[in-house]
């Protein structure tokens, strides 16, 4: 049985598809909320063609629909629409990631749904918007870090401009709206009154470059591709190792000052390198100073050695370390089984989320292709055997 969490009794109707919408639904879902996943019949969410597939089940899909129940309804029917409308007389949150107007046109917009449920938190997650000159275009992950400038400070001076290697701007853009809707269901609570919540990959992707924002507000200088370095903190890089990189993150004076001590290289004292700013100003000049010596070490030895001192290191991990590594994977529990009833067991990402008093629950594999319409039709709305097939046929699921 599923365990109660932060979110029980909270109920969700999930009409996202891909990324982004469904990674809000799986933060929902993760923390109790019951989450329907509604899907076109026959067709279902895309992303349940994508890579990697286990037993022809698409992992990618399974990861971000855990802890969902599942249904098709076919919206462009009116009989469709209708029990959508039924549903969301009995939810709260409905999330949908349709280029803007779609929802308008099936009548199914945030406008017609708060006369049916006026307390309804209506999530939207598109790639610009609901409004603006640039509301009607697609957006793809690839198009929101491309259109944030994201795309432009990442890389290798002198290369190209190029994408971070997840997602960043799909998963920003559900966290966004996961913000968003919560805090709308809380004011709900409080006023009795729902809203829209209108999240663009691209203003979520902009609002998350913090410091590439404002050394051009401030400056006027455009942030060009730097590597691993940072803007505006140094020593915060990668140095080679004897048997590959390592990460050195000095943020402040005092850390710097650790490092001195353990490196023992008289050129760190250069006034030069005397706080911060000159360090970032200098950051050639200091950089082939520490690489020095970490060339002579091993990554562990490297490692070990600075953490020992206090100073912030790590290694540079490939997936295959970081999903046996015993702090990330065990005691964090990032990585988690469940038993799909077609995949079979396999590992899902785990929640980022650590509460005291509830634990994040992921018990529930992603759903068949309409799974529980049924089901969902008999619980929610008291329909019967007979009434679902005489839909059915119709071709409402």
């Amino acid at each position: 049985m599923k365990q109660k969490g932060l979110l029980d009794g909270v109920k969700v109707l999930d009409l996202t598809r891909v990324l982004a919408g469904p990674y809000c639904g799986m933060m929902l879902g993760d923390m109790g909320a019951e989450v329907i996943k509604i899907e076109m019949p026959g067709r279902g969410d895309d992303a349940r063609r994508n890579a990697p597939i286990v037993n022809g089940e698409s992992a990618y899909f399974m990861n971000l629909n855990r802890n969902k129940r599942g249904m098709t309804l076919n919206l462009k029917t009116e009989a469709g629409r209708d029990i959508f409308k039924e549903l969301v007389a009995k939810s709260d949150i409905v999330l949908e990631n349709y280029r803007p107007g779609v929802m308008e046109k099936l009548g199914l917009g945030y406008e017609e749904l708060k006369k049916i449920n006026p307390a309804i938190v209506y999530g939207a997650v598109s790639g610009f918007g609901h409004y603006g000159p640039y509301s009607q275009r697609a957006g793809y992950d690839i198009i929101g870090q491309a259109m944030s400038g994201l795309m432009s400070t990442t890389g290798w001076p002198g290369g190209q401009p190029t994408r971070t290697g997840t997602a960043i701007s799909d998963v920003m853009g559900g966290i966004s709206c996961c913000t968003g809707v919560l805090a709308a269901y809380v004011n709900r609570l409080k006023t009795g009154e729902g809203d829209k919540v209108d999240v663009s990959l691209v203003d979520s992707m902009v609002s998350s470059l913090e410091i590439i924002n404002m050394i051009y507000l401030c400056t006027g200088r455009v942030p060009d591709r730097i590597g691993n370095r940072y803007e505006a903190i140094y020593p915060y890089d990668s140095f080679q190792a004897s048997d590959g990189m390592v990460i050195i993150a000095c943020g402040n004076d005092k850390l710097y000052g650790l490092l001195k001590d353990v490196l023992r290289i008289p050129e760190l004292e250069s006034p030069e390198f005397d706080g911060n700013i000159k360090r970032v100003e200098n950051h050639a000049l200091l950089k082939p100073f520490i690489e020095e010596w970490t060339k002579a070490h091993t990554i562990d030895w490297v490692v070990e050695t600075l953490l020992d001192a206090g100073i912030p290191a790590s290694p540079v991990n490939t997936i295959d370390r970081v999903v046996k590594d015993p702090h990330i994977a065990e005691a964090r529990e990032m990585f988690v089984e469940l038993e799909h009833p077609v995949a079979g067991k396999m590992k899902v990402t785990g929640s980022q989320l650590k509460f005291t008093n509830h634990k994040v629950a992921i018990e529930t594999p992603a759903p068949l292709l309409g799974q529980h319409t049924e089901q969902i039709l008999l619980e929610f709305l008291g329909k019967t055997h007979e009434e679902y097939q005489a839909l059915a046929e119709k071709g409402v699921f």
